[in-house]
């Protein structure tokens, strides 16, 4: 068991090329069964790698005295083997409160921060970490759940950066029954068995059952479509690159891109030039796919700040390079706008075209009233529709949550009226200890005055309840007594 388990690993660290001979690898041990395996795996092939190991722990001040435990554990191990220990610490918990931020994603990447320092400052070459064929499959099927596409169902990478995963292809089950096999003890974290928390449901509940019920082998076959997935993403990225480096002029008002080009109506994507009915509609979904892509990299270079762009945004701007007339805009999330220009579209920063409304301020106010589950509001003079979705509140809520952005249906009042912001309109946004005015919140957010133009807000009877890109208001936030959350999402209309 032992030698084919070590050969397994040694055949992935070779044929994916994570590991070169006089590499400094610093093992991430958290002290769980997995990471602990990895380290010995590794300690066991350092000879046959010529690599040199040290081991790496970040304490997140989670746990309390089982953090402090942890660190320990692994400080000991390390000593055992006569290998370096680095450690970073930081109170993750304080940091997400203080962001507002899911405390996961904050761990994560509390984490990863650590491990990229390590490398930025020569400590080490490389750090392995210990994700296995298990949390693949988990990571895999999250990313189903929660509504992915090729990237997502990619899963996790075997290489990012200074950080590789040599176990992407060994059970959980293999390295504990390794572990025993050499009498080495590990830390269990209570937390893994939360089942509150997405991961942890899918672990103890859905995997069981996918198993035992529908595939047995359904671990591996996940494992091989996540594999699949990173091949075809990477090939498509690499045609992406191209057409963008061909196409795409930049200049100081953002980014611009025949329309045709973005469309992918060129040769370059129309590699079969059968007239039938089969091909054609074969080519056009894929100039889709690959315009989608392009969308994508180009909002992400331009927008000056953070805003989620979504199928809905895509499929808007892909009808605005498709029948859109000329000097027509969308403006998208994180600061950005992009706009019709007779045979081209420009991405660029919301405000920064001559030639808008300059002199025309945006103004409209529309009654919301929330009879059912679901409200929408549209606004054309911000091309967006308001989408307000009323939703069960349960009585405890975790960490995932992020409250500061849910309001209270029961605190709000009418009249209720999505209007655009006026000069002194102020907010106590969620998590903030006082009031201010929406200038200075926007001005803070480096929000220019251009773009402010039309920026929407939420009243009941009069008062701020919420602003775009701010937590709701902090009197009207959804708390530990509320019954039903309201949830303010923004679109392009359609």
């Amino acid at each position: 068991m032992g030698q084919n388990l070590l050969g397994s690993v040694r055949d992935a660290i070779e044929t994916g090329g994570l590991l070169r001979a006089g590499d400094r690898v610093g093992v991430a041990v958290s002290g769980g069964a997995d990471s602990v395996a990895l380290l010995l795996l590794l300690v066991e092939l350092r000879k046959q790698l010529g690599v040199v190991l040290s081991v790496v722990h970040f304490n997140h001040k989670l746990r309390g005295k089982h953090s402090e435990g942890d660190e320990e554990f692994a400080a000991r191990l390390a000593a055992k083997h006569k290998l370096a220990f680095h450690v970073g610490r930081a109170d993750i918990g304080a940091e997400a409160r203080r962001q507002k931020a899911n405390l996961e994603d904050t761990a994560r990447r509390g984490r990863y921060e650590f491990f990229e320092r390590l490398a930025k400052e020569g400590v080490v070459d490389k750090v392995a970490v210990a994700h296995t064929a298990d949390d693949q499959a988990e990571t895999v099927l999250a990313h189903i759940l929660r509504g992915t596409g090729l990237a997502g169902l990619g899963g996790i990478h075997p290489r990012v950066g200074h950080v590789v995963r040599p176990l992407l292809g060994v059970r959980r089950g293999e390295l504990r029954t390794y572990l025993k096999s050499k009498k080495q003890s590990w830390r269990e974290d209570a937390s893994n068995r939360d089942t509150t928390r997405m991961r942890a449901r899918i672990r103890k509940r859905l995997m069981p059952i996918l198993e035992k019920q529908f595939q047995a082998a359904v671990v591996e076959h996940l494992g091989t479509l996540a594999e699949l997935a990173r091949e075809d993403e990477a090939f498509l990225e690499g045609l992406v690159d191209g057409r963008l480096r061909r196409f795409i002029e930049r200049g100081a008002a953002g980014l611009r891109i025949p329309a045709s080009e973005l469309l992918g109506t060129e040769t370059e994507f129309n590699a079969e030039r059968s007239e039938s009915t089969e091909n054609t509609e074969r080519r056009e979904t894929r100039n889709l796919s690959a315009a989608r892509r392009m969308v994508r990299r180009m909002v992400g270079e331009v927008k000056p700040r953070e805003g989620q762009l979504n199928a809905a945004h895509v499929r808007a701007l892909l009808e605005l390079a498709e029948t859109g007339e000329n000097g027509k805009c969308l403006q998208l999330p994180g600061g950005l706008l992009v706009r019709r220009e007779h045979d081209s579209l420009v991405f660029c920063i919301a405000g920064a075209l001559a030639g808008g409304k300059a002199g025309k301020p945006v103004e409209f106010e529309r009654a919301v009233k929330l009879d059912g589950s679901q409200t929408l509001v549209r606004v054309p003079e911000l091309s967006c529709v308001f989408r307000f979705r009323v939703i069960d509140w349960p009585a405890k809520r975790r960490d995932t949550i992020e409250t500061g952005f849910v309001l209270d249906r029961d605190a709000l009042q009418t009249p209720l009226a999505l209007r655009n912001w006026h000069a002194g309109d102020r907010l106590r946004p969620w998590g903030h200890r006082g009031e201010h005015k929406l200038k200075r919140l926007l001005s803070k957010k480096r929000v220019s005055g251009r773009e402010r133009e039309g920026w929407p807000v939420v009243t009941s009877r009069g008062v701020l309840v919420w602003a775009r890109g701010f937590p709701v208001g902090a009197e009207f936030a959804a708390n530990e007594k509320t019954r039903l959350g309201v949830v303010i999402t923004e679109e392009p209309i359609s």
